[in-house]
């Protein structure tokens, strides 16, 4: 069996990517680093608040450069998902 026929068939498998699914994607990897989000393969990984916080600068820094280039949705979804992250690295600070 060659490889070409698995590349296409993960290739199809994936969806079309847009802003949206991009920092639905980052932030639920710093879900998964804050221990809020299981892994994709199940384990249970180890809380790593630097890499939350790497993932939620980078979120910030998409918000500071995409102003005024988003829809309303986008635009309401990055904010949200900054808030709700912020508030999750908190209050994993205490744990």
């Amino acid at each position: 069996m060659s490889d070409a026929g698995s590349d296409a068939e993960a290739t199809q498998a994936l969806a079309p990517i847009d802003f949206s699914t991009h920092i639905l994607s980052l932030a639920s990897s710093a879900l998964v680093a804050l221990g809020a989000l299981p892994s994709p393969s199940g384990e249970e990984v180890p809380v790593d608040r630097e890499t939350a916080r790497h993932l939620i600068d980078v979120l910030a820094m998409l918000e500071i450069k995409t102003k005024g280039n988003l829809d309303d949705s986008e635009h309401k979804l990055l904010a949200s998902l900054l808030y709700d992250l912020r508030v999750a690295f908190v209050d994993a600070g205490r744990k």
